[in-house]
C-alpha cells in the first residue's frame, strides 16, 4: 500500500524526533561524565596552586608572623577544623595585598569544603569582581567561580561573563579557562562550539602538555558523538 504524503511527514517528523532525543541523550551523557571530572581537576589545581610553599615565596623575613598564621590556619582546615581555621583565615583577610587575597580564597575552600556553596561564591565573587585584588589571586578565583556556577547550572551568559578576560592567549590562566568554556558549550549541546575550544587549546603554546593531552581525547569523543 503506497504511503500518503502525510503519512510520509508524519514519519519524517517521528524520525527527526528520536534523532534529536538520541543526540540530547548523547550530549547528557558527554556532560553527566566528563563535566564532573573537569570541574574536580580545577578545583584540585587551582587549590595545589596557593599551597603553603607558594605563600611562603610572597613572603619577606619581616612577615614571618603572617607566615606563621596561615600555616596553623591551612594545618586546622587539613585536619577538617574548619571552624578554627576559618577564624584565623578570616582575620588573615583583613591583612592588605596579597596576604589577605590568599586568606579570602582560603576561606572560599573552607565553604566549599562545609558546603556552604552561597558564602564561598561570595567570597569568589570579591576576589573575581573586586578592584585592588592580585592579578594571580583575581584569576584562580574567576576559574573556580566559573567552575562553581558551570556544575550549578548557572545560565550560559552568566559563566561565559567571568571566562571572558581569562581567553586571552597572554594570560596565564588561558588553558583551563578554554577547557571550561568548552564544558558550558558542551553542557548546552553546542558540541560545534566545543570542539573549536579545544583545538583553541591545542594550537595554544599558552597549554600545558596534560591540557592538550585532554582536549584531543574531548575532540575524540566529541567526533564520536557526532557520527
Amino acid at each position: 500500500m503506497k504511503k500518503s504524503k502525510k503519512d510520509i511527514l508524519a514519519e519524517d517528523a517521528l524520525i527527526r524526533e528520536v534523532t534529536d532525543d538520541v543526540k540530547n541523550d548523547q550530549l547528557r551523557q558527554l556532560w553527566n561524565q566528563y563535566g564532573l571530572f573537569v570541574i574536580i581537576f580545577v578545583a584540585l589545581a587551582l587549590t595545589a596552586a596557593v599551597s603553603f610553599e607558594s605563600f611562603r615565596s610572597w613572603i619577606n623575613k619581616k612577615n614571618q608572623e603572617v607566615s606563621n598564621a596561615y600555616a596553623v590556619a591551612l594545618s586546622l582546615q587539613n585536619q577538617g577544623r574548619f571552624d578554627e581555621s576559618l577564624k584565623l583565615f578570616q582575620t588573615l583577610a583583613n591583612k592588605s595585598g596579597i596576604y589577605g587575597d590568599i586568606a579570602k580564597l582560603q576561606i572560599a575552600n573552607i565553604y566549599m569544603e562545609q558546603n556552604k556553596r552561597n558564602e564561598a561564591v561570595e567570597q569568589l565573587e570579591a576576589l573575581a569582581f573586586g578592584k585592588g585584588v592580585n592579578e594571580q589571586m583575581h584569576e584562580i578565583a574567576s576559574l573556580k567561580l566559573a567552575a562553581i556556577k558551570l556544575d550549578d547550572n548557572a545560565p550560559f551568559a552568566e559563566v561565559k561573563e567571568i571566562l571572558d578576560p581569562l581567553l586571552d592567549e597572554d594570560g596565564e590562566s588561558y588553558g583551563v579557562a578554554h577547557e571550561l568554556l568548552a564544558m558550558l558549550y558542551i553542557r548546552d549541546g553546542n558540541l560545534v562550539e566545543a570542539k573549536k575550544e579545544y583545538e583553541a587549546i591545542i594550537a595554544s603554546i599558552k597549554s600545558s602538555d596534560a591540557i592538550k593531552s585532554r582536549a584531543q581525547d574531548m575532540i575524540t569523543i566529541i567526533e564520536d558523538q557526532s557520527k
